[in-house]
């Protein structure tokens, strides 16, 4: 039986809509992004973000859950936290600089700690036997947000121009120490 093309149709509109989204609240955050915005970069009827997401909210929730949990599913803990730091330095971790802009909105803080926050942190936590695994975690995940924040959202030097290498050289270990099993 052949694809109908309806639901090819659907499907594509989908992904506009989740591709425009991200880059929108990645660029402007949450406050800022309009529904129209969105479709009006996605190339569609505004209706469309209504039918297929309900609203901006639940439409944002999945953008800021995508990368995240993509992420966590296919890595290994061990080798999660590294990666995460690689793609925000790369500049391929809209997920982070969504999240960023969006910070302080409820929106945006329900949506990171309820879809992908307790996720990276049960990973993270697994990788040490200390009793403060999850407060060790955390401890990470702020400062990977905290890296995002100063390179990305202030671009303040020497951080903003430093090279994916010196950063992770510099905080690799670190983290290695919070996390004993992280490569």
């Amino acid at each position: 039986m052949g694809v109908d093309p309806h639901r090819r149709d659907a499907a594509a509109t989908k992904a506009a809509l989740l591709d425009a989204a991200a880059e929108l609240f990645a660029e402007r955050g949450f406050d800022r992004t309009t529904v129209r915005d969105i479709a009006n970069r996605a190339g569609v009827n505004q209706a469309l973000l209504f039918r297929y997401f309900g609203n901006k909210d639940a439409l944002f929730e999945i953008v800021i859950a995508r990368g995240g949990l993509a992420q966590i599913e296919t890595t290994p803990p061990e080798e999660l936290f590294g990666q995460a730091l690689q793609a925000l330095l790369d500049g391929g971790n809209n997920s982070v600089e969504t999240y960023l802009r969006s910070s302080g909105t409820e929106h945006a803080d329900e949506a990171l700690r309820a879809q992908v926050g307790g996720e990276y942190t049960r990973a993270l936590a697994g990788l040490t036997d200390e009793p403060d695994a999850e407060l060790r975690a955390d401890l990470a995940m702020a400062w990977l947000l905290g890296i995002g924040l100063v390179r990305s959202i202030v671009g303040k030097d020497p951080l903003a121009t430093a090279t994916p290498e010196d950063v992770e050289r510099l905080v690799t270990p670190a983290v290695r120490t919070l996390l004993q099993r992280i490569r």
